[in-house]
């Protein structure tokens, strides 16, 4: 408050015989004060300034004391005596003046020393103002600058806790930002608490910091004595500008907050659609009062808040039914199959009610068999999860009803033609004979399966594939060839939707070579390994659901019952091929040992007989029977009641030598009639396995 070095006052030499006009006209006194002397001289002017009147004051300084509070005295004389010590020519300062009824004005001075040509002080002379009014203003100035930066800061964390809210999904992510340590500070606020309202009641369900709530009110009623509940009840904000304010309007929940130091608070309704959906509290501890000016903010706060609540409770509203469509449409338990360890995984991704069509099965098939099945419907939404669902159920039927692979995977597909739906699905469909080991494979657009061996390797299965489900009715390409494998003991077959593989700015085929690193990394147990596979992908994220079935072959060792059942349509190839596959696995699994060419050839020649000479379907049964020895029996069924006959074939005939092996491999042989049909039968005695 004081004004060295400033502008010097330009007063004549024998001022103040002629006081300069522009004082008078500015309501300025002067003073003219001799060193030698002590003589303080002032004009009408000044004598006004200090309250005093001429008659009262003799001309000595010490006169104006009882005018002057001593700390103020003290600082001027401190700042006058230093002033002549440094050899300013001038000085300046503010200082009070305690008038005749007892009240303080504001005073500024600005005196000029004169000195002589010794640079001994020999007089000052100045002038002396009333500046009250302009420190008045000043402070105001002050203040107003002071309220608009505030302003302007809470408008800014307002922003930017809106730009924050508009990113939050569920209503954690809300209350998430609205805890941040950063937006109370900036707020102005020391703590805040929220609630919900459910069934005409308020939760509280966020507090910053930790202790912001009042014990016994997580809880309450929307009728009770509290601010929250009451700017439910009204939908209008509540400003408290004071502590009494406080306890006087609410003497029930003011002691609990004494320990926080509240000075002032707001309370503002979350109103979304004209329904109020919650309350939120701002403590402070440092203010009083709200000027309009930040009422509007903190109003315009809330309505934020709101809508971004209301967003946040209608997309977890959404995803819970969009994941209970799509859970009800997964099978709710996966059947135990002998021979067997399976494990299933299901990760949505986080889309809210964007679900996918993907989907796993695992269908029980008579004579230790098993179907297998993943896919995936187009699209994310309702639509691709409800029509999952019927391509389940079709599938299931399908497989059921004991057609091969590739007839399963063309009517699926002319069932989903015929739904009258733009989607189309991809699936792969395995169907396994656990005695034997031997797997068919029917591809519809999906991605290859994978085969974990025993020793812990993994490599990608290549199945030859056909168009997607759908697709392949629409343009009458239903031919889906079928690729035969054989599953040993310890070998896993892993299927899996897109989702496992598909990486940002990576492309299918590091997906799948990511994925063939993680199989053969991953714990030798199926579930285990099954829940290592769904951590990573929930830990690399993503915007598809994954789907996953893992199917490990456990080694059989069974000494009665074994049996195999396959159908073998006529003009099939792939269907032959795939008997012969499973015969020659099923001997060698069966322990047939040095007899398994002769039964591969006998059930070889009974089938192609059948195919060749009764234009029907062949069902070839291959069991173990036991007693006083072990023996490998097997059954060729068709339709046709003429009975085979045995003949000599010539020399140059390619056929005629069918029932003649037959004849030299069997032990024992013989044909039976079965219904409208017949079945002929070879049976082979084999040594007890050790």
């Amino acid at each position: 408050m004081v004004d060295r070095g400033g502008s010097t006052l330009s007063l004549p030499e024998d001022w103040p015989a002629h006081p300069d006009p522009i004082l008078a006209l500015n309501r300025m006194g002067s003073f003219d004060w001799d060193l030698d002397t002590g003589l303080f001289h002032m004009d009408a002017r000044a004598h006004e300034i200090f309250d005093i009147r001429p008659e009262d004051y003799d001309g000595r300084p010490e006169s104006l004391r009882s005018r002057v509070p001593p700390s103020e005295g003290r600082r001027v004389d401190a700042q006058v005596a230093r002033a002549i010590k440094d050899g300013s020519e001038n000085y300046g300062t503010y200082f009070r003046v305690r008038c005749r009824d007892g009240t303080l004005r504001w005073t500024h001075t600005q005196g000029y020393i004169r000195r002589d040509e010794t640079g001994r002080p020999r007089r000052i002379i100045g002038i002396v103002r009333d500046a009250t009014q302009e420190l008045r203003d000043g402070l105001a100035r002050r203040e107003q600058l002071a309220q608009d930066e505030a302003l302007r800061r809470q408008t800014s964390i307002v922003e930017s806790t809106t730009a924050a809210l508009a990113h939050a999904r569920t209503v954690q992510d809300v209350i998430d930002v609205l805890k941040d340590s950063h937006g109370l500070t900036h707020l102005g606020a020391a703590s805040l608490v929220m609630g919900l309202v459910e069934a005409g009641r308020i939760r509280i369900v966020a507090e910053g910091p930790e202790g912001s709530s009042v014990p016994g009110t997580r809880v309450t009623r929307v009728d009770e004595a509290y601010p929250m509940s009451e700017v439910v009840r009204t939908l209008r904000p509540r400003f408290i500008e004071s502590p009494e304010e406080f306890a006087e309007h609410y003497p029930v929940l003011w002691p609990h907050l004494t320990d926080l130091r509240v000075t002032s608070a707001a309370y503002l309704p979350l109103v979304a659609q004209a329904r109020p959906i919650g309350a939120m509290g701002l403590l402070y501890d440092d203010r009083r009062g709200f000027t309009p000016d930040e009422r509007n903010v903190l109003v315009a706060l809330g309505s934020s808040i709101a809508q971004s609540l209301q967003r946040a409770m209608l997309y977890e509203q959404e995803k819970d039914l969009a994941q209970g469509l799509q859970q009800a449409m997964l099978p709710r338990s996966i059947p135990s199959v002998p021979g067997a360890d399976v494990a299933v995984r299901y990760r949505s991704a986080s889309l809210g009610r964007d679900i996918g069509g993907d989907w796993y099965d695992l269908i029980p098939l008579p004579g230790d068999r098993a179907g297998a099945v993943i896919g995936d419907v187009q699209g994310h939404d309702t639509h691709a999860a409800a029509v999952m669902g019927q391509l389940r159920i079709v599938l299931r039927a399908y497989a059921a009803e004991g057609h091969p692979p590739a007839t399963v995977m063309a009517r699926a597909s002319v069932f989903l033609k015929e739904l009258d739906t733009e989607r189309f699905a991809t699936c792969l469909y395995a169907e396994a004979d656990l005695a034997t080991g031997v797997v068919q494979l029917v591809r519809a657009g999906h991605i290859d399966p994978l085969l974990r061996l025993s020793e812990g390797s993994c490599r990608r299965l290549p199945v030859e594939g056909g168009l997607p489900l759908g697709l392949s009715a629409e343009f009458d390409r239903l031919e889906y060839p079928v690729t035969t494998v054989e599953l040993d003991p310890g070998q896993t077959l892993v299927l899996c939707t897109d989702g496992l593989i598909e990486e940002p700015g990576a492309d299918l085929d590091e997906g799948v070579h990511t994925l063939q690193e993680l199989v053969c990394a991953g714990p030798d147990d199926v579930c285990d390994l099954a829940d290592r596979l769904i951590d990573v992908a929930e830990e690399r994220g993503g915007d598809d659901d994954v789907a996953l079935l893992l199917l490990r072959r456990r080694g059989l060792t069974q000494r009665t019952g074994d049996r195999l059942r396959q159908h073998v349509p006529p003009g099939d190839p792939e269907a032959l091929t795939a008997a012969r596959h499973m015969i020659r696995a099923a001997v060698r699994a069966w322990g047939a040992g040095e007899r398994s060419d002769e039964i591969e050839l006998v059930a070889d020649e009974l089938i192609t007989n059948v195919l060749v000479h009764t234009e029907g379907t062949a069902v070839v049964t291959l069991r173990v029977l036991t007693g006083h020895a072990r023996r490998f029996r097997v059954e060729v069924e068709d339709a046709s009641s003429a009975l085979p006959r045995r003949r000599d074939a010539g020399e140059s005939e390619v056929s005629g030598r069918g029932l003649l092996l037959v004849d030299r491999l069997a032990d024992v042989w013989g044909v039976e009639a079965r219904g409208g049909g017949k079945v002929v039968w070879g049976e082979f005695t084999v040594q007890e396995r050790g």
